[in-house]
């Protein structure tokens, strides 16, 4: 049998990090390019939220799939949330906002001759969807179908109004007389 070596490479604790490295290891910065400046600001409030509650980005919770779509006088909002069951998530409507909140915690176990695995996954999720203005609230409905949610509301139909500017012949200016 041929030998194996081992060797054990000694990790930093924050403690022993420089300023820099412990924030650039906190912070995926290549996954911000390509953002608008909205989604950039959106996504680096959620990452310093994740690092002062003593999360980093690359550990700590995650965040669902949400697809919003506005069509016929129904919103409907749609979220992945795998291996999740109805108990495990809270759907709550305020007149601004459809919050969609819940924590997943799974455990998966193998036991097999000569190992033992045990992995452990648990995060909290929180997503809060703006309501359009005059949205029917109190007829929403939640499903979870699958590990898809889908919750759906009236809403009012948003009428455009579309008028026609008529073009003009522009006028060539004349030259100034003396």
């Amino acid at each position: 049998m041929s030998e194996v070596k081992v060797s054990k490479e000694q990790s930093l604790t924050k403690r022993e990090m420089p300023t820099g490295e412990l924030f650039t290891s906190a912070f995926p910065f290549d996954r911000f390019f390509g953002l608008s400046p909205f989604s950039w600001m959106r996504e680096m409030t959620r990452e310093m939220d994740r690092v002062l509650r003593g999360g980093t980005a690359l550990t700590d919770g995650w965040a669902p799939t949400v697809d919003i779509q506005q069509c016929n006088g129904t919103l409907t909002v749609t979220a992945e949330l795998p291996g999740l069951q109805k108990e495990e998530v809270k759907v709550e409507i305020t007149d601004e906002a459809l919050i969609i909140e819940g924590e997943r915690k799974r455990e998966h176990k193998e036991d097999h001759e000569g190992y033992h695995r045990w992995e452990r996954s648990y995060g909290h999720f929180y997503r809060s969807i703006p309501l359009p203005e005059g949205a029917k609230t109190d007829q929403a409905k939640a499903e979870l179908d699958n590990g898809v949610l889908k919750v759906s509301m009236p809403v009012p139909e948003v009428k455009k109004r579309v008028r026609q500017v008529t073009i003009e012949e522009g006028t060539k200016a004349k030259p100034a007389t003396a």
